[in-house]
Formats: structure tokens, C-alpha cells, sequence
């Protein structure tokens, strides 16, 4: 019988000791010569080439997926942070025009407060809670009225000038007619060479009336109350003139004039009493009656 055309299971080799001894010896030779002498280097280098790719396909689902998850957790850290931040800024810029305005309030009431020591009466300082309802009425309600010593007439100033004047007074309020409202008369004087005028307000703007156009009074001049009827103290600041106008075919000449005081932009203001102690006026003369010529008919 043929030995090389018989079964494999006939056949027989080594003994399964002899290749467990064999393999062995070859790791031990294999071991010793790759640890003193390198030689299985670039057969490892060459075999972590070619598995690299089934290496990168094990590993790449997994880390795809790690890296989208940080992503999306980025993303949604990044947009609270954000929506966190912006709150913190709006929650600032609040703060920051409330104590803008605080400061503003402030510098406003030290400058009115500082007002009383240069007038002798009694000062009083009111703060603005309402304004007119009514656009083309320059009105404005302060905190102060009867009860406080309020009268109608009073005039009312703030750290630049003349304001208004008190026209209407409840117990606990009182209503201030700004000296631009319409019509509203001033008796001023041109600071500069006394001579004597009347402001009246224009619904926004003030002028000066009936006042003749060779009179001398130029633009930058300073408008002061003149003290004339008692109404208000002399020389509080009124307004300055900004245009004179000579040329209008008119005897009078067109004076346009500003403000000096924030009519419109100050929270406190002062009111003054003072007493101005001027004599009684004098009743005026008796006028003549006249004869009818009837009766100088009947003479005749």
C-alpha cells in the first residue's frame, strides 16, 4: 500500500510533544532575537500598514459618532452661554442708564438746591410728576400745592433761568404755565442797556412784542425779568435773542428769542416766594364829562 495515496488519517508525523517543544524553542529564538537584535521590526511595521485600513473601519463608526455628539453638545453649550451672556448685557446697559440718569437727577437737584442761598424769600423745591395731555398746552403739574404754601402767581425757576409761572393750585399739586406757551406775557429788560420789553410765548419758541424797530437791541442779547407789576423777582434770566428783524415794513421790529431755561428737559424745579412790598397803584384820573350840544343848543 502506498503510502502517499493512503488516508490522512493514516498518516503520522511528529509526535504532538515534539511540536509543542519545537514551537517553543522557535518563540523563545523569535523572542530572544526580536528583543536583542530587532528583526521583527519591519515585518510588524509592514503588518500595521496593512491592517491599518480594517483598523480604521473598526474604529471609525465609534469615533464618528463621539464626535457628532460633542459637537451637538458644543453647539447647545455654546448657544445657552450666549442667550446667558446676552441677558447679563441687557441686565448691564440697564443699570448702567438708570445710574446715568440717577447721576443726571443728581447734578440737577444739587444745582436747584443751590439756588436758594441767592434769593432772599423763601424757596420751595417741587419735582415734575405730570405733563399736559394736551400737545399745544404747555403745562406742567409739580408735586407741590396749597398745602406746602403754593399760591398762584408764584414764579417758578431751575438752575439757568425762568421757567413758568404757578397758575392753577390744588392741595396736594399745582399746575406751571411755561413761558412759551402761547400768549403768556414776561415784562423782561435787555441785561445790557435796561431797556424795557414784554415776552410772550409762541407755543414753543418766545418773541418780543411792540418794540420799535430803531430800538437798541441786538442778537445775543440777554433777556432778564425787569421786576415791573410785581410778577416776578428782577433779573432772573429769561432767554437770549436770536434774531432781530428791521426790515418787515413794520414799526415794530420782529425779535425771536430761546429760552434759557430746560422747559422741557428738567425733573426738579424751585419756586419762589418772594414778597415783593410795592406800593398800592394809583386809581386812575377821573375822566371829564362832556356837555351834549343839545343842551349847548338849548343855552344858545
Amino acid at each position: 500500500m502506498d503510502i502517499a495515496s493512503s488516508p490522512r488519517f493514516f498518516r503520522r508525523g511528529p509526535k504532538p510533544l515534539t511540536r509543542l517543544l519545537v514551537c517553543c524553542a522557535l518563540s523563545l529564538a523569535l523572542l530572544v532575537a526580536d528583543a536583542k537584535l530587532a528583526l521583527l521590526e519591519p515585518a510588524r511595521g509592514a503588518l500595521s500598514v496593512l491592517l491599518y485600513p480594517m483598523q480604521w473601519l473598526v474604529t471609525a463608526p465609534p469615533e464618528g459618532l463621539r464626535q457628532l455628539d460633542d459637537l451637538v453638545t458644543t453647539q447647545t453649550t455654546l448657544a445657552h452661554e450666549n442667550q446667558v451672556l446676552r441677558t447679563y448685557q441687557l441686565e448691564l446697559e440697564a443699570r448702567l442708564q438708570r445710574q446715568a440718569a440717577l447721576l443726571r437727577e443728581n447734578a440737577e437737584l444739587r444745582q436747584t438746591l443751590g439756588l436758594r442761598g441767592q434769593h432772599p424769600g423763601s424757596t420751595l423745591a417741587a419735582e415734575i410728576v405730570y405733563t399736559s395731555r394736551d400737545p399745544f398746552t404747555y403745562t406742567l403739574i409739580i408735586d407741590k400745592g396749597s398745602h406746602d404754601g403754593v399760591q398762584a402767581g408764584l414764579p417758578v425757576i431751575d438752575a439757568r433761568g425762568l421757567v413758568g409761572q404757578i397758575t392753577r393750585v390744588q392741595p396736594l399739586t399745582a399746575e406751571v404755565t411755561l413761558l412759551i406757551e402761547r400768549n403768556h406775557p414776561v415784562p423782561v429788560m435787555v441785561q445790557r442797556n435796561g431797556l424795557r420789553a414784554v415776552l410772550y410765548g409762541m407755543g414753543g419758541q418766545t418773541e418780543v412784542r411792540h418794540v420799535a424797530a430803531h430800538a437798541d437791541i441786538r442778537v445775543g442779547d440777554l433777556l432778564v425779568t425787569s421786576g415791573i407789576d410785581g410778577v416776578y423777582p428782577a433779573g432772573l434770566p429769561v432767554a437770549r435773542v436770536g434774531l432781530v428783524d428791521r426790515n418787515s415794513g413794520s414799526p415794530f421790529a420782529r425779535i425771536d428769542c430761546t429760552p434759557l431755561a430746560g422747559v422741557a428737559e428738567n425733573r426738579t424745579l424751585l419756586v419762589l416766594n418772594e414778597t415783593l412790598n410795592l406800593p398800592p397803584r394809583p386809581e386812575p384820573a377821573p375822566v371829564p364829562k362832556q356837555k351834549s350840544r343839545r343842551k349847548h343848543a338849548s343855552d344858545e
